[in-house]
């Protein structure tokens, strides 16, 4: 490992078990020393692989166990903290962070991706394939707390992927929805009988702001339209 990553674990990192934890990630996946910070002062260590989900009952092992490791919760979007003149500009970049932040191993298919079932066309939000898992992965961003009718779409999306993207080496497509809040028990009930995987997670964004930023940046309120415009734009 280069000599500066070792700065900034020792700089960065108090615990010893963290430090070897963010070691062995950066070794496994070729971070730079400022990705390496940005997963430091993101709190990686605490957010990996903690989405609530079903994958243990729906997908057998090995391969529940690797869909579990690429979720987080919550995911951190203060990428989204851009003034009006950058979102228009940087839009691309917007996917470039959201790609980041889901981690490694993501490729973009889609954003708005069309699916056309019978006579009628759906469009889900953001459609990804996993390299590693050899599967599609389908987000869905709400900008509201969890409700159970959102399991129902997103077991929806994922039986139209199967059918109509799916090839016949990949295994079975996965969903992601990502919300502003959730309630455990509502989400483990909604999930409790379904058999497609299904992970459930929450989304932040920035709460404070410096000073001379405020003002400048759009509100709370903009930001999530924006965490929506940036799926359907990109």
């Amino acid at each position: 490992m280069p000599w500066l990553h070792n700065c900034v674990l020792l700089d960065k990192v108090t615990g010893a078990d963290e430090r070897r934890w963010y070691a062995r990630a950066a070794l496994q996946h070729g971070w730079s020393r400022t990705v390496l910070v940005h997963q430091i002062e993101g709190r990686l260590h605490q957010r990996q692989g903690k989405a609530l989900s079903n994958f243990d009952r729906s997908l057998p092992a090995p391969q529940s166990d690797l869909a579990q490791e690429i979720t987080k919760d919550p995911y951190n979007f203060d990428f989204l903290m851009l003034d009006e003149e950058a979102r228009e500009r940087d839009l691309l970049k917007h996917l470039r962070q959201f790609l980041l932040e889901l981690g490694v191993g993501f490729a973009f298919v889609g954003s708005q991706y069309r699916l056309r079932v019978g006579k009628d066309e759906f469009f889900i939000d953001l459609l990804f394939y996993h390299l590693k898992l050899r599967a599609y992965v389908v987000v869905d961003l709400k900008m509201r707390a969890f409700e159970p009718e959102f399991a129902g779409k997103m077991n929806f999306y994922l039986s139209a992927v199967d059918d109509l993207l799916r090839h016949a080496d990949d295994q079975p497509s996965i969903g992601l929805i990502l919300c502003k809040t959730r309630e455990r028990f509502v989400a483990e009930y909604a999930l409790r009988d379904i058999n497609k995987p299904i992970g459930i997670s929450e989304y932040r964004l920035a709460e404070s702001l410096p000073e001379k930023l405020k003002g400048s940046l759009p509100t709370i309120e903009e930001l999530e339209k924006e965490l929506g415009a940036a799926s359907q734009e990109s």
